[in-house]
């Protein structure tokens, strides 16, 4: 790949809680290299879509708090896949019980899920190594 990796970091609905996706942000984009957009709180999945779509996105990750995943993740998916995009991978974070993880998972909602315990090495080397999966190599 010619330029860095894009990631957009989102908070879909009425979640609050932005400190961590703040933290990944930083280090994404500082320890990293990759592109970071965020989008900043109380988003709906139609701006996350939009947002993604217009920067031409590889990766979209979105943060939960608030019990909203078995909605956020299957539609996100849903519309990114109706739409053409098949090729962004979807990770998600935050507090989330590891049964809707797997379901998630097994569902081809999500390519992966980071918890409050996941290091930004692990996120970093998660998303190198699967967008050279795809044959995308990182400019860092």
């Amino acid at each position: 790949m010619d330029r860095s990796i894009k990631v957009l970091l989102a908070k879909v609905g009425l979640d609050p809680h932005d400190k961590g996706i703040k933290l990944v942000a930083r280090g994404l984009r500082d320890i990293g290299g990759m592109e970071v957009i965020y989008t900043g709180l109380y988003r709906s999945i139609e701006d996350v879509m939009q947002q993604a779509l217009q920067n031409r996105v590889d990766v979209i990750g979105i943060s939960v708090h608030t019990g909203m995943q078995m909605n956020i993740f299957p539609v996100l998916r849903k519309d990114l896949d109706t739409g053409g995009n098949r090729n962004i991978v979807v990770i998600g974070g935050g507090v989330v019980p590891s049964a809707d993880v797997q379901s998630l998972k097994a569902a081809g909602n999500i390519s992966e899920f980071f918890g409050p315990s996941s290091s930004i090495e692990e996120i970093i080397s998660w998303i190198d190594q699967a967008l050279n999966i795809e044959g995308c190599s990182t400019s860092v």
